[in-house]
């Protein structure tokens, strides 16, 4: 495998997947301390949309898809907030429009989307500069924001009623979060596609919390198991020509499972003895 490090293309896809597992590992910790699993799902089918409109107007399908998905996840939090719609009501209005306006604008576009399969199912080994400029610049925003503002960010994820009494800005904090689990999604989109994006944003930090449960330690050990997760799957894919994105989840999921088999018999037998 060595030797296809000296291409660019694979150089990019390493680069895109370090810079992809720090992201994915702090937000999706967010994610599921706040059990926003189902939304983030949810905008995460809303940006096909933003992808169709990209390449039915001729604009990048990375802005447009994420112009879309802020408006969905900014959507999803104000129908929810006023409590006129539930919110697994709101989730399913906008996942289903954006699912709808993709699929009606690749009918439209004149040709073939030569790019469709890469939003759909995730090809790492497109990644360009801008993808990785767009990564590059969200890190920085993420770890940055995290690093500032951790305390209040973990007050309002377990407990954001308290956090009101508090005079924390639970709104404002909402809301930002919302519009960063918008942009890592969209800028993920590239490495594992949109069915299988979420799982980058779980399956990481489920493997972390069967070690440790305090919110720093497993954002840092999912960074750690995301980077090992995608190295792992860029490698299983290569030997096997088989989807990049596919493999890299493949691979995840195996080793949660025995890593949570292992962790179960070891308690088992601790508890015997």
């Amino acid at each position: 495998m060595l030797e296809i490090l000296k291409y660019t293309f694979f150089q990019n896809a390493l680069l895109g997947s370090v810079l992809a597992s720090v992201v994915c590992g702090f937000v999706g910790t967010y994610i599921v301390s706040r059990r926003l699993v189902f939304i983030s799902g949810g905008i995460t089918h809303a940006s096909f949309g933003g992808v169709g409109l990209g390449v039915f107007l001729g604009i990048n399908p990375i802005l447009s898809a994420m112009a879309f998905a802020i408006a969905s996840a900014c959507g999803v939090q104000w129908m929810s907030e006023k409590r006129k719609v539930r919110e697994d009501s709101a989730i399913a209005l906008f996942w289903t429009l954006g699912m709808s306006v993709g699929i009606i604008c690749s009918f439209l576009t004149p040709g073939f989307m030569p790019d469709l399969p890469s939003f759909l199912f995730g090809n790492i080994l497109t990644i360009d500069s801008f993808d990785l400029s767009l990564l590059a610049i969200l890190a920085t925003l993420v770890v940055a924001l995290f690093l500032l503002f951790e305390n209040t960010i973990v007050s309002i994820a377990f407990d954001p009623v308290f956090s009101k009494t508090q005079n924390l800005p639970v709104k404002m904090v909402e809301y930002a979060m919302m519009i960063i689990i918008a942009m890592t999604i969209v800028a993920t989109l590239r490495l594992v596609g949109i069915v299988l994006a979420i799982s980058l944003l779980t399956i990481p930090q489920m493997t972390a919390n069967i070690f440790v449960s305090q919110f720093r330690k497993m954002e840092w050990l999912s960074v750690a198991f995301a980077i090992c997760y995608c190295l792992m799957g860029l490698g299983m894919s290569y030997y096997l020509n088989v989807p990049s994105g596919a493999s890299i989840i493949f691979v995840s999921i195996l080793i949660y499972m025995i890593l949570r088999i292992l962790k179960s018999a070891f308690t088992n037998e601790k508890k015997a003895s």
